[in-house]
């Protein structure tokens, strides 16, 4: 397994990340547990794997990433949104707009 995996953990196993909520004992057994379930772990077939590795591998080369059409006139959409949103609250803390007092 991966350095990753919580029941091998060398720092005292899974039982330690639920610390204060199981005691010594409790925290043994599930321990033990662990250790079990991941030492009978089934892997998938060497021949699935492969299969899986190669079709995944071949989807990532096949997609071309999705993009919008018109995507200048998308991008000049929101930069001109956000220019009039700027320049309506410019007005408003000026005073010269509809909520000037």
């Amino acid at each position: 397994m991966t350095d990753h995996d919580p029941a091998h953990n060398p720092r005292g196993g899974i039982s330690q990340e639920l610390g204060p909520y199981v005691d010594v004992t409790e925290g043994e057994g599930i321990d033990r547990t662990a250790e079990r379930l991941r030492a009978e772990r089934p892997y998938p077939r060497a021949a699935f794997r492969a299969e899986l590795r190669s079709h995944l591998t071949e989807l990532g080369r096949s997609r071309p990433a999705w993009r919008p059409r018109h995507l200048p006139r998308l991008v000049a959409a929101y930069v001109g949104s956000g220019v009039a949103l700027l320049a309506v609250a410019a007005i408003g803390l000026s005073g010269a707009g509809p909520l000037g007092f």
